[in-house]
């Protein structure tokens, strides 16, 4: 036999109110932490609506970070021609060359395809 509480609504609602509110605060706190450790950043609302728009996420992340794509290119060791095409859709580039890119530009490769 297991052993019951009972509560009034009341008192139920202010409990789960209680956990969302904990829940909201341990989610502010990680990215908090995340943001000051340079897990994380932030970006503006002009860079995600491009990419929410259709462009591409590498042309958005490396002019971000003010790269041209021939210093992208020597930071990342990959030809700029790469880059171009990448850009504007013509390749997709092969999972070493994202990783290589992803790794210059600072960011996962899950941000950039």
């Amino acid at each position: 036999m297991t052993d019951t509480v009972t509560i009034d609504c009341t008192e139920y609602c202010m409990l789960i109110a209680a956990d969302e509110m904990l829940a909201d605060n341990t989610a502010f706190d990680r990215v908090t932490n995340d943001l000051r450790n340079g897990k994380d950043e932030l970006v503006s609302e002009a860079f995600s609506n491009r990419i929410l728009d259709g462009e591409s996420p590498l042309k958005v992340f490396r002019e971000l970070r003010n790269l041209s794509r021939t210093a992208l290119a020597h930071r990342a060791g990959v030809h700029r021609v790469q880059i171009t095409d990448i850009e504007s859709g013509k390749s997709n580039g092969s999972v070493a060359t994202m990783r290589k890119l992803a790794k210059a530009l600072g960011v996962l490769v899950e941000d950039l395809v």
